[in-house]
């Protein structure tokens, strides 16, 4: 049964850095794309950043384009989201999801595309 579990988040504080893990299990990292959503108290899902685990291709949403990194290790079916510089604005619960169906490209920040999510892993960053 395929499942993602999240991990790393916490609190830190602004300018500081978090990197979260999302290890998966029931599939294999190399054939499917994995992307990082969050959603902050009162907004909606925003797709944060996703990589294509065929070729490595990364997408980034413009709000944590030279901040956030997003890596995979396929050896032990995880991927990473190394997040530097980190905001107030950042404070969400954050999440990986992943679809059998989900061909990586230009929809990959759409929540409706993704079937199999984490339970989420909170960050918050504050003073």
């Amino acid at each position: 049964q395929l499942q993602l579990v999240e991990s790393g988040g916490g609190l830190v504080q602004p300018g500081g850095s978090l990197t979260l893990s999302c290890t998966a299990s029931g599939f294999t990292l190399n054939t499917d794309a994995i992307t990082w959503f969050r959603q902050a108290p009162g907004k909606e899902r925003e797709g944060v950043s996703c990589i294509n685990s065929r070729d490595g291709s990364r997408a980034y949403a413009d709000s944590v384009k030279g901040r956030f990194t997003i890596s995979k290790d396929n050896a032990k079916n995880m991927v990473y989201l190394q997040m530097n510089s980190l905001k107030p604005e950042d404070t969400a619960v954050y999440y990986c999801a992943t679809s059998s169906r989900f061909i990586y490209g230009s929809n990959w920040y759409l929540p409706i595309v993704y079937d199999d999510w984490g339970q989420g892993t909170q960050v918050t960053v504050s003073s």
